[in-house]
């Protein structure tokens, strides 16, 4: 790097493996660059911000080397083993080789004002919420109006990831049901899941609002059933299995 951009001390200390200071450290972000064959974002936008800004030097080094991997869904898992009801519906439409090559689920653009099939895909996704929503009375001891709107969050628990916004916004939801109990609301079940780093002391508070709000709505009998929040504890995969078959738009990004 002295022999490319002689006298650029500034590049050089951006670039280095070895962070200076009292006490040097290893920068693992640069070494993982250095090290592989190719990095990548996880949405296009995010691999624009890696190239302009994150990794600009290495970049401008070896562009060759920076890609784009959108995100998406391996659909034996996300849609076969955890929703056969919706596979199966689509099955029906399109056939099976969206298993192979997801990008045949355009085909479903056919189907978009199809009555049967909205009609079909509503119906599963009923079932699903019937059944998870037994899950969640069983695991948490809270009746859930599976009718309700299922509005779930579930990201690391963080100050940037709108937790604490998610919280407040269920207050404001809480007080504008106990400020007019017989006004007409769309019920509501609130399900925010994620881990917090094990230093991170404002997001274990905000886990601890959280539950702390579920408490409260959660018994109250002038909210009735038109509220319900839960934090989902443990989030794990075998769990988001289990909340997938609920959430039945088709290309929504996981």
């Amino acid at each position: 790097m002295s022999a490319l951009y002689p006298g650029d001390v500034d590049r050089l200390r951006r670039m280095s493996v070895i962070e200076e200071g009292d006490c040097k450290s290893i920068n693992m972000a640069n070494l993982c660059v250095i090290g592989s064959h190719a990095v990548n974002g996880v949405a296009r936008i995010h691999s624009e911000i890696i190239k302009a800004s994150v990794f600009k030097d290495f970049y401008e080094l070896e562009p060759e080397k920076f890609q784009n991997k959108t995100n998406g869904i391996t659909p034996r898992r996300w849609l076969l083993l955890c929703n056969p009801g919706l596979a199966d519906v689509i099955v029906e439409r399109i056939g099976e080789d969206f298993i192979t090559d997801l990008r045949k689920l355009k085909k479903l653009l056919d189907f978009v004002e199809d009555e049967a099939f909205i009609r079909d895909v509503a119906k599963v996704k009923q079932e699903n919420k019937l059944k998870f929503s037994a899950y969640l009375e069983e695991q948490y001891k809270v009746k859930i109006n599976p009718s309700s709107l299922f509005d779930v969050h579930v990201k690391r628990i963080h100050e940037y990831k709108r937790q604490l916004l998610n919280c407040l916004h269920v207050i404001a939801l809480y007080n504008r049901i106990r400020r007019d109990p017989t006004k007409s609301f769309v019920p509501r079940t609130v399900m925010i899941g994620g881990k917090a780093a094990p230093g991170y002391h404002m997001a274990k508070m905000i886990i601890k609002l959280i539950t702390s709000i579920g408490d409260i709505v959660n018994n109250d009998p002038y909210v009735g059933d038109r509220l319900r929040v839960i934090f989902l504890e443990n989030y794990r995969v075998s769990l988001a299995e289990k909340g997938k078959r609920t959430r039945l738009n088709l290309f929504h990004r996981w």
